[in-house]
């Protein structure tokens, strides 16, 4: 058990039957009263994120957690499947684990955040770019760029996003892949 005072951005606690990470925290000293945390919390099993306020001596348990980095092979039945690439071990993960699991293609570096003690996998937190080809989308009039015109487009995973009406088939863009929106056109 810990105290408040090793609250930081990214630390893993167990809280109310769930594992949760803080997101932000803030140290207050009132003039008048005792000292608080007040921190935001994002569950790692249901992505949800709540405010929570912690008197500054309350313990806390702390979860140890491992990352590991794993490479994106394939999709089936029992999920998406991603390979160790020290051990060679595999780990198939459920799609509602994955935020934005459109965006994973075949070979993609990814970070699996494992609790320590149960081997279980908790978060997968992809890279925060990556590089598609767009592999349709409808071609771009010109004179049509008085504003930001977007148009969808559809990309090698299978993905459709709002990209600029000058991307045309065969372009390379940058995603971002938390907000799978686009960023700019690769060279």
């Amino acid at each position: 058990m810990a105290n408040t005072s090793e609250i930081k951005n990214g630390l893993c606690i167990n809280f109310k039957n769930d594992v949760y990470s803080v997101v932000e925290f803030l140290h207050v000293k009132p003039g008048k009263g005792p000292a608080f945390v007040r921190t935001k919390l994002k569950s790692l099993t249901s992505g949800k994120v709540i405010s929570e306020t912690f008197p500054s001596s309350h313990k806390i348990d702390i979860v140890r957690v491992e990352r590991r980095k794993y490479q994106y092979l394939y999709k089936d039945d029992a999920g998406f499947n991603f390979m160790e690439t020290e051990t060679y071990e595999q780990v198939s993960i459920d799609e509602k684990m994955i935020e934005n699991a459109k965006l994973l293609k075949e070979g993609m570096m990814i970070e699996i955040l494992f609790h320590a003690a149960d081997e279980i996998p908790l978060t997968i937190d992809m890279p925060q770019y990556a590089i598609y080809e767009v592999t349709y989308t409808e071609p771009g009039l010109r004179g049509d760029t008085a504003t930001n015109v977007t148009k969808p487009a559809t990309i090698e995973t299978g993905a459709e996003i709002r990209v600029p009406i000058f991307i045309n088939e065969g372009d390379k863009v940058k995603v971002d892949t938390k907000t799978a929106s686009y960023v700019e056109r690769v060279k």
